[in-house]
């Protein structure tokens, strides 16, 4: 970004950053912000606990400065710091909450990151960050490349330097860093984990404003609503589909594989353990779980953005629908005044009360069939003399002979309920033979089920005992004249 003057004074104005450094109390609010939001990673606190810590560090400020060095109430603060024209902190209302929450804005990690450069360093390292640039460019320059040839002679060149390293870690010249060096790698190594953790609270900004520029765009589209839902579609596409998008997925998917968290925490327990370093910074030790924390939260809130810009969508949607409503009792209402007119044709024909409508999106999904596994361990031999009656007591029902009698009521008629077959045919084998009704394979009729009503079928099972079934009620509709026949067949006529 080119600084010249006009561009400094129009950022000193409208950076929520300049605002919050040139503040009368900023030592107030980078001090209690450092503490709350960035060494604590907190990413979102409830309003009342936020002002109890907020009271007790202005209680200490006034007992330690005097009384008025701070005379506001902590709610009064947190007001100003939330409101519009600063922008330090925003408040918000989440889901199924009546209590206000806060989080940082990306300007106040920008202004905390600024302040703490301003610190005089002890060991300021250089040698990692020329490595790092190296890397960068050699990776830049070689995932670009596409003759094959330039790609075997890079890929040969870092083989031959493999090869080159085996030979001397064989001969037991082995090449360590020394403290110079460790403390080099290890400074950068924190200062970009920092780094990447406040970038999460601009990525989440960036994406709020990529949704507020739709939203303004969906409220003044005067078009059709298939190009409004082309439109939709297409820029949400793009907010995925951006450079940020694609780097925060990318590194979203790359955090999230097991293996890698797994590295990861040895690789910094490891690096802990090393003399070298010192006092190792205490929070690296959290700072994957704040990494996955803020990530997780980044993707809600681009969910919760989805979800409200549907609702938005709908209620545009509605709104059309409403106009289009009132159009159609426009037209009825013509119609019904020319009723009665002569010589007015007001007749229309159509095939049928509403239009039959099978979208492919409504079949149901393919469901694997479960195989229920077989265990063949610890089969005993049997004794041969065991009873076998069991094994002839299955009741078999025979789906011929139920026909038949749907075929004989249906004789002299063009439809039957289950009911009236079953009062001049009564159930003979019970609760197998009534199921096997529902399931008769035969041309000359079809059932019919109505799910929307029951009714009760009762007979006298074992024991004498009456049973009773609650089935829905099924209708058996003869299809052909030619029914009768299997009907005659059964009386012998």
């Amino acid at each position: 970004m080119e600084l010249d003057y006009d561009r400094l004074v129009a950022l000193r104005k409208q950076s929520a950053a300049w605002r919050l450094l040139t503040a009368g109390n900023a030592a107030l609010m980078l001090s209690f912000f450092n503490k709350v939001f960035v060494e604590q990673g907190a990413r979102s606190i409830a309003g009342t606990e936020l002002v109890e810590r907020l009271d007790d560090e202005l209680f200490a400020l006034n007992e330690r400065l005097g009384q008025g060095a701070f005379p506001k109430s902590a709610k009064a603060y947190l007001d100003d710091w939330s409101a519009p024209e600063n922008g330090w902190l925003r408040k918000y209302y989440p889901p199924d909450s009546d209590e206000p929450h806060y989080d940082a804005t990306s300007a106040v990690e920008k202004a905390i990151a600024w302040v703490r450069s301003l610190e005089e360093r002890t060991f300021v390292g250089t040698e990692s960050r020329l490595n790092t640039i190296f890397d960068l460019l050699r990776q830049m320059t070689f995932g670009t490349e596409t003759d094959p040839e330039a790609r075997l002679a890079e890929l040969t060149r870092r083989r031959h330097e493999i090869d080159q390293e085996i030979a001397r870690v064989g001969a037991g010249e082995v090449d360590v860093l020394d403290s110079a060096a460790l403390r080099d790698r290890y400074q950068q190594v924190t200062a970009t984990a920092y780094g990447l953790l406040a970038d999460f609270r601009e990525v989440e900004a960036n994406f709020r404003g990529l949704d507020r520029d739709l939203r303004s765009k969906i409220a003044a589209w005067d078009g059709a609503k298939g190009e409004l839902l082309d439109e939709v579609l297409g820029s949400r596409e793009s907010i995925a589909e951006s450079d940020q998008g694609r780097t925060f997925q990318a590194f979203y998917d790359f955090l999230l594989a097991p293996s890698r968290q797994d590295e990861l925490k040895v690789l910094l327990a490891e690096v802990e353990a090393m003399e070298a370093i010192g006092e190792p910074d205490p929070r690296m030790r959290r700072m994957p779980r704040d990494w996955l924390e803020a990530a997780e939260r980044t993707q809600t809130t681009v969910r919760q953005l989805s979800d409200q810009l549907r609702r938005f969508l709908d209620d545009q949607v509605r709104s059309e629908d409403r106009r289009v409503l009132e159009l159609v009792r426009g037209i009825e209402s013509q119609a019904l005044a020319l009723r009665d007119v002569p010589g007015v044709g007001l007749v229309a024909e159509i095939d049928a009360a509403a239009p039959a409508i099978a979208l492919p999106m409504e079949r149901p999904l393919y469901a694997p069939v479960v195989k229920t596994p077989i265990d063949s361990t610890g089969i005993q031999v049997g004794d041969e003399e065991f009873a076998a009656d069991a094994l002839f007591e299955a009741v078999y029902v025979d789906p011929a002979r139920l026909a038949a009698a749907v075929h004989h009521v249906l004789d002299s008629r063009t439809q039957v309920s289950l009911t009236e077959t079953l009062r001049e045919h009564p159930l003979e084998q019970g609760l197998a033979e009534l199921v096997a009704y529902f399931a008769l394979p035969d041309d000359g009729f079809t059932t019919v089920f109505d799910d929307h009503r029951q009714e009760e079928i009762a007979w006298i099972g074992e024991d004498d005992v009456q049973q009773v079934a609650t089935v829905p009620v099924v209708t058996f509709a003869r299809t052909s004249p030619g029914i009768a026949w299997a009907s005659s067949l059964k009386e012998g006529r």
